[in-house]
């Protein structure tokens, strides 16, 4: 195993550029190619899933040496970055994150830290997303995801590439000596268990709104990413881009024939 086994690294997250899981991405990334580059958003960008910026123009603005900021969303960085600011010298790997959060079960289709990776698979390079999970904002264990990504990161590209797929990598709120493995599982169903709607009036006595997800605690089968979370495992579940539910297949070509 040589000592960088990327020649360039492409980065992203959705939480912003000047937050602290992107930091340690990048300190990541340096210990595992020789160039990293950085194409985030300027602004919180969670929660746009894998949507792009077709209705305002994409400014991007400089911030170092192979660092930018984009005012889109993590799929326009990613489109960006691969598409116009690395020229004609494509990433050999996506990596997005790390996000402060966990992104499980239904939070996967709403997650721009999840579509920084899947935008990769679009483009045909490879992507890894990352988030680490917590119990209160002010405590998050950023060492847990330092010391665990960059063994995951190898282990899941080094050996090679399985399939037309990304990855999502969650890891446990807890300190690092205490995960117990990493595992391969699906992701899990439900948590969320509706949208919120909250009114709140401005200085105008104008009318605004925050949504908000409500959730519950239900219990799920050992092999999801949420279980795996629970005994203290770094979860990695393989997604692509078909929805197709093909248990619900046969009996749709039933009721069609």
């Amino acid at each position: 195993m040589t000592d960088r086994p990327f020649n360039r690294v492409l980065l992203t997250n959705d939480d912003g550029i000047g937050e602290p899981g992107l930091d340690i991405l990048e300190e990541v990334a340096a210990t595992l190619a020789h160039e990293v580059w950085v194409v985030a958003p300027e602004t919180d960008q969670s929660g746009t899933a894998n949507s792009i910026s077709l209705h305002q123009p994409i400014r991007v603005r400089e911030r170092g040496h192979r660092r930018y900021s984009v005012n889109g969303t993590p799929a326009d960085c990613i489109l960006m970055g691969v598409q116009h600011l690395m020229g004609d010298q494509r990433p050999d790997l996506v990596l997005s994150g790390i996000n402060a959060g966990a992104n499980l079960g239904d939070d996967v289709a709403y997650s721009g830290t999840v579509a920084g990776a899947m935008t990769a698979l679009f483009l045909g390079i490879r992507g890894i997303a990352l988030s680490q999970s917590y119990r209160t904002r002010n405590s998050v264990p950023w060492q847990t995801a330092a010391h665990w990504a960059p063994k995951v990161i190898r282990t899941l590209t080094v050996g090679g590439w399985s399939g037309n797929l990304c990855y999502n990598v969650n890891f446990p709120d807890i300190p690092p000596e205490q995960v117990t493995a990493m595992e391969a599982v699906r992701q899990g169903e439900g948590g969320i268990l509706h949208i919120g709607i909250e009114q709140r009036e401005d200085t105008r006595e104008k009318a605004y709104y925050w949504l908000r997800f409500l959730r519950e605690r239900r219990e799920l089968a050992p092999d999801t990413d949420v279980a795996a979370l629970k005994r203290g495992s770094v979860a990695v579940t393989p997604l692509k881009f078909d929805r197709t539910d093909l248990d619900a297949m046969a009996d749709l070509r039933q009721a069609l024939s």
